[in-house]
């Protein structure tokens, strides 16, 4: 069978294991079922998710004007404690700033084969977590805006790091981690802005992938590089494809490819 279309990034449900998506935009693909057979990705151009013309992709699915023009690409989506909107202060575009900004967000605490800290809005849990291939989280505070979780993330980052190191979350070199007693032991480390919102209850979300060989080295394949990529897919964890010798495809790096998917 033969899919053709824009590759955006992997939809999932929370169910065990995850089951994950490829969307375009009259079909889709349950990649679940495609594990232990021949999946081949081609690249055939270049699609901008803002402008929609043929132009390379310089990042997050934008080409280069619009990655700097538009306001899902603003500094503040990967730095929340650059959010401005609470104070009425414009970035891009103050109104979709507001619509983002504007709304609960949660400071959490993940084991992505090491411990880490992130942010997301509260309408994105668990997803967050599952894009991430954490496989425990707990969540620390829940506050009513992004410049509050901004600068929560950043005042424990100083203790906890707030990166996904790829290489061990697909190796599966995660050892289970008691994330209530670290929740507890940063607490303190928590900014008095935002302490009152610290979430009392002790829920852990355990998250299982869809994976039946994990790598032992991830090899990176890019599409720019070999305009093709071929093998057995053996898992899905994060928004990457695991296929058999160590290959790994990162399908949110690839937003904005226009592809076939062939199996």
């Amino acid at each position: 069978m033969k899919f053709q279309g824009v590759i955006r990034k992997m939809q999932s449900e929370f169910k065990s294991p995850i089951k994950y998506y490829m969307e375009f935009d009259d079909d889709f693909i349950c990649l679940n079922d495609l594990l232990d057979k021949e999946v081949s990705i081609k690249f055939l151009h270049y699609f901008c998710l803002s402008c929609e013309r043929e132009k390379e992709i310089f990042r997050q699915g934008f080409c280069k004007n619009c990655f700097f023009e538009q306001p899902q690409a603003g500094d503040w989506i990967i730095k929340p404690e650059l959010s401005k909107a609470h104070l009425n202060i414009e970035d891009r575009d103050l109104e979709y700033e507001k619509s983002v900004q504007l709304q609960p967000h949660i400071v959490y605490l993940a084991n992505t084969g090491q411990i880490k800290v992130g942010v997301t809005r509260k309408t994105q849990v668990p997803f967050r977590w599952i894009d991430q291939g954490a496989h425990q989280a707990v969540e620390l505070v829940e506050v009513p805006n992004r410049y509050l979780a901004g600068i929560t993330e950043v005042a424990i980052k100083e203790f906890i790091s707030d990166k996904t190191n790829w290489r061990k979350m697909l190796t599966n070199e995660s050892n289970e981690l008691d994330l209530i007693s670290c929740k507890e032991d940063i607490k303190k480390h928590i900014p008095n802005e935002a302490l009152e919102y610290y979430i009392q209850s002790n829920s852990e979300t355990d998250i299982n992938f869809p994976v039946k060989e994990y790598p032992i080295k991830p090899i990176t394949q890019k599409l720019i590089k070999t305009q093709e990529i071929k093998g057995t897919l053996k898992g899905i964890k994060g928004q990457y494809l695991i296929f058999e010798e160590n290959k790994v495809f990162n399908v949110r790096s690839h937003e904005g490819f226009v592809v076939e998917v062939s199996f």
